[in-house]
Formats: structure tokens, sequence, C-alpha cells
């Protein structure tokens, strides 16, 4: 089925013939950023197929990256405040605007910083929906499921818990897409709570209505983390390929809990323990128990070794080997695929391996999108996939 392809920012439209094999039922058919990082504007019209950028170091590429991993709730893969994602230099909000096709037909997204926002209000994204606007970011995943790799997580499986919960709630988001704002409801709470201890105006009454809306939140948190990590932990043990099986767990009280009794009772020990550590609460701005505490390890099951153990190549593979299983897995739940963002993901690969994504993504149905300063490395792919040079704010058609 013919496509046309279009780039405006410096490059020449090509048509080209797209094969119909494995062909993605939620693609970005266009992207467009205005006044985003190193982009003044940039508009680019893509077929399904995989999109892989190569340029030197610094041209773009991860930037491209972080303007789609925010058509998801939360920071985007930088975690960067919205005032640094503008171009620099420009006095303009930047934006992110993509049309999307899904099974239910096309739909459009955009995502950016208000220019007229008041200066000392708290930064929020604008999120518009088919030209509506939106207050939650839990609509963005309802839409879309979005999930990246990116060099900074290589160390996940050895570094601090928070980020292993933010790779663990982004996962929960394709087949939960109210998670994200039980989760945004959730912290919210929370830093209320520790503000109202540590300032010492907490009135019992209102800390106790506060815990309770933080209790109903905390167990949907963790039974949603529970049941997401029980169905990826067995599609990861049986997963065949040159990636290494990755045995997954989650640890948190109110998770160990959950095993023993019931929501409401969960409930209420949370209440009761927020209640009773509320003095030690207030000198430590945080919170003893909660789901803000979980965390998730791996295991190389080939080896029966903690994932943190691993060599650095075992603990890149295992991550990727979480991602695709849990790539299927929402494929097979919600009847469509969504968007993988791999940077730099190949250069870290073997060639068997390199292959071998390729082969899985291409399966998939996935509009992945991958990126390389080699394009020999993507060779494998050919026609397959749309290839692009990235350079100076521009985005030119390979071949």
């Amino acid at each position: 089925m013919p496509h046309a392809l279009a780039i405006r920012g410096g490059t020449a439209g090509v048509e080209r013939g797209a094969p119909e094999a494995a062909r993605p039922n939620l693609w970005l058919s266009r992207l467009t950023l205005t006044a985003f990082r190193s982009y003044a504007h940039l508009e680019v019209a893509l077929d399904p197929r995989p999109v892989v950028l190569t340029g030197v170091n610094g041209a773009g590429k991860t930037n491209l990256l972080e303007a789609l991993s925010l058509l998801a709730p939360g920071r985007g893969l930088r975690r960067a405040k919205l005032t640094e994602l503008a171009r620099l230099g420009s006095a303009e909000g930047w934006a992110v605007a993509a049309d999307l096709m899904t099974p239910e037909g096309p739909r459009q997204v955009g995502t950016g910083r208000d220019p007229e926002q008041p200066a000392g209000a708290t930064e929020r994204r604008v999120l518009r929906l088919d030209g509506r606007g939106e207050r939650s970011q839990a609509r963005l995943a309802e839409l879309l499921d979005v999930v990246w790799l990116t060099p900074q997580m290589d160390g996940l499986w050895r570094e601090g818990s928070s980020e292993r919960r933010r790779f663990l709630d982004r996962l929960v988001y394709g087949f939960d897409p109210a998670h994200a704002g039980r989760v945004q409801g959730y912290e919210t709470a929370l830093r209320e709570r520790a503000r109202l201890l540590t300032e010492g105006r907490g009135d019992p009454a209102w800390l106790a209505a506060l815990e309770g809306e933080m209790a109903e939140r905390a167990v949907a948190i963790a039974a949603a983390r529970r049941e997401l990590v029980a169905r990826l932990a067995a599609a990861c043990a049986t997963a065949e390929g040159p990636f290494p099986r990755a045995g997954l767990a989650l640890s948190g009280d109110a998770e160990a809990w959950l095993e023993e009794g019931s929501a409401l009772a969960v409930e209420d020990r949370l209440k009761e323990a927020w209640r009773q550590g509320r003095g030690r609460d207030a000198e430590t701005g945080g919170a003893a128990v909660g789901p803000h505490r979980s965390d998730l390890r791996a295991t190389h099951l080939a080896k029966a070794m903690p994932a943190e153990l691993c060599s650095t190549g075992e603990q890149k593979a295992l991550l990727v080997s979480v991602v695709l299983a849990h790539a299927r897995l929402v494929q097979l739940a919600r009847g469509r695929s969504g968007l993988l963002l791999l940077d730099e993901v190949a250069a870290h690969l073997d060639a068997g391996r390199r292959e071998a994504l390729y082969e899985t993504l291409l399966g998939l149905g996935a509009q992945a999108w991958l990126t390389g300063t080699d394009s020999e490395l993507f060779t494998a792919l050919g026609e397959r996939a749309q290839h692009f040079h990235v350079a100076e704010g521009a985005l030119t058609r390979h071949g």
C-alpha cells in the first residue's frame, strides 16, 4: 500500500511503497515540534514501519524521543522541567503534536507549556486531545502506551528504587490507564501530608481524612502493580530467544499485606501505620510505609543471579527482555501496539541479539523508534523500516 512521506524543516519528500507485513494498528502518522529543544520547527509524516534515527552525538536524536515520551503521562524520559524543554533563546511556549492512527480511527494529541502561564505558578503541561483541552494526564495513557529505554537506564537494576518504580508504573499504564491518575493523586496527597506535618499544622481530623484518601489510592496502586508483575513474570519466564529470561518480584508493605488480607484490611493497616508515624514523619518529611517505597527486582533465571550482580551487558539484555515481554502482553490485552522508544539500544547488543530484536519488533507490529550513531547497525532492517539522518534541527531521508 503506497504512502507519502513529507518532511518539513530541511528535507525533501519521498514516495515509497511500505511492506504490508506486521503493520501496526496504532502508529504516529505525523509528528510536529515547535520550539522544542534543538528544533525550531519540525513536521514529519510517517508510515507504520519502525523509525530509525541516526546522527552524531548531540544531533537531536534523543530530543525527538523525549518529545514522543511526553505523549505519555509524567515528565518524559529525561524528567526535565517544562522550562528546560524550550528551544534555547525562544520566547515561545514549546509544543509537541501528533496525529495517531488507531483501531478506532485517527486521533490528534498535543502537549506543551503555556507561554502565558503566570510567573511563580506551579508548572503544568497543557494537553489537547482531538482539539479539546484536557486537565488529566491520565487521558494520555488511555490513548497511547509509550515505553522507553535509554542509556541512562543501564543502571536501573543496581541503583535506587525510585527509577524502578517509575519504570514499573509506565508498564502498568499499558494495562490500566487510570493508574496514572492514582499515582499522581497519591503523590500529591503524600506531599501535602508531609507539608502539614513539617509545618506543625496537622489537625488530626484533617490528617485522618487525607490519610484515608491516600490509603484508598495506595491499595489500588499496589494491586495494579502486583497484577502486572505477576503477568509479566510469567511471560518473561517462558520467553524464548537470545535475550535472557528474567524473574521479576515486587516488594513493599502494601503489596505484602494484600497477600494476607482484603483491600479494606490493607487500607486500615496503612491508615494506622501513618497515624502512629506522624511524629517521626514530621521529622523526616516523608512516610515510612506506602507504595512510594515499593521496589521491583529482577533475576537472571538461567544463572539464578540477581540482576544487579550481572554484567552491564546482561543487565541491558534483561531490561530489553522485560520491555519486549510487556509489549507482547499489551498487544494481547488491549488489541493494539504501543510506541517503543529505544535510544542507543542496538550499539550495546551483539549482531545476533540485534537481529533478534529487529525481528521481534517487526513481529510485534509496533512502531518502534530506534536511535544510533552508526547507520550500519540498522542495515538488517532494510526497507522494513524508515530511516532518517538527524542533523541541525532537521531530518533527511536515508537512501
